[in-house]
């Protein structure tokens, strides 16, 4: 029986709705999880240091295709392996982060799903504004060793420059940096906060919409699950349909298609979900226009 390894840099228990898409996905190219292939599970708890030896351990085991759903998670992967086929889901540019060759001709044993949320980062800042008008000093929350925090970075302070506002960036890399970094963000007296994309902080999404809303800083991050947790706004990519694409990729690989051959898909379905409660809570109006354009309204 074929056997995948599932590699995720965060804890199993955020990814209920995401590991679902995937085993559809997989189940729409006929396999299912101990009918017709094994599936050897591997989550970082949120710590990116563990992935490399879980990506060795699981080349050790010979598994048949290596499933790398986060960016570190597939960077790991790749330096494990030259032969064992993977198949990723990133927010980053797959060809800047030296997944793949290109998009087209992957190339390699390497192919997989991108997403837009280091694109539509720009976006989400946008909307805080137009939500939050007088807020003109705004924070950004990144992970510096995240790969994607260069580029997500560089696009969300030349958005800030292009709607007037003062944008500080500030860094976590544990879940012990959170309350120094909301310490830090009410001695800047920053009115708003946009966090950057990272498994971090999306496997403490229900810790970082607490913070906020006990600091009254209105944030948006990029996932339905901060949203649901009580934070103000999430925008971003549908991850649903990031990890159904993965699976249909990782099915093809089990029948025999290479890597190499498969070009690198892009999930384009984009969510905006708004929390009204938390609007509530601090004060805030949402316009009629907003509250029109969301995908759901969390009350």
């Amino acid at each position: 029986m074929p056997v995948i390894g599932f590699i995720n840099t965060a804890p199993a228990q955020n990814y209920g709705r995401q590991l679902a898409a995937f085993l559809k996905g997989l189940d729409e190219k006929g396999y299912a999880d101990g009918r017709n292939v094994m599936i050897e599970y591997r989550w970082a708890e949120g710590h990116s240091d563990r992935l490399p030896s879980m990506a060795a351990d699981l080349v050790r085991r010979q598994v048949t295709v290596i499933a790398a759903t986060t960016t570190p998670a597939a960077l790991a992967a790749k330096a494990a392996t030259t032969t064992i086929p993977i198949v990723f889901t990133t927010v980053g540019d797959p060809v800047e982060l030296h997944l793949v060759t290109s998009l087209n001709r992957p190339g390699g044993n390497v192919t997989g799903v991108t997403q837009l949320n280091v694109e539509v980062a720009p976006k989400r800042l946008e909307l805080l504004h137009e939500l939050v008008p007088t807020a003109s000093v705004v924070a950004l929350l990144v992970n510096s060793t995240n790969p994607n925090t260069e580029t997500n970075t560089k696009e969300l302070q030349a958005a800030a420059r292009t709607l007037g506002l003062e944008l500080h960036v500030l860094n976590a890399s544990t879940e012990r940096d959170f309350n120094a970094v909301f310490a830090k963000l009410i001695q800047l007296r920053a009115g708003a906060l946009v966090i950057g994309v990272d498994s971090l902080f999306s496997s403490r999404s229900e810790q970082l919409a607490a913070l906020a809303l006990r600091h009254a800083v209105p944030t948006i991050y990029q996932d339905r699950d901060f949203a649901v947790a009580g934070g103000l706004l999430s925008y971003g990519t549908d991850f649903r349909e990031t990890y159904r694409l993965a699976g249909n990729y990782t099915g093809r690989v089990l029948k025999g298609e290479k890597p190499a051959d498969l070009p690198v898909q892009q999930a384009t379905k984009v969510e905006f979900y708004i929390n009204l409660k938390t609007a509530k809570a601090l004060g805030i109006n949402v316009p009629p226009s907003m509250q029109a354009r969301a995908d759901e309204m969390i009350e």
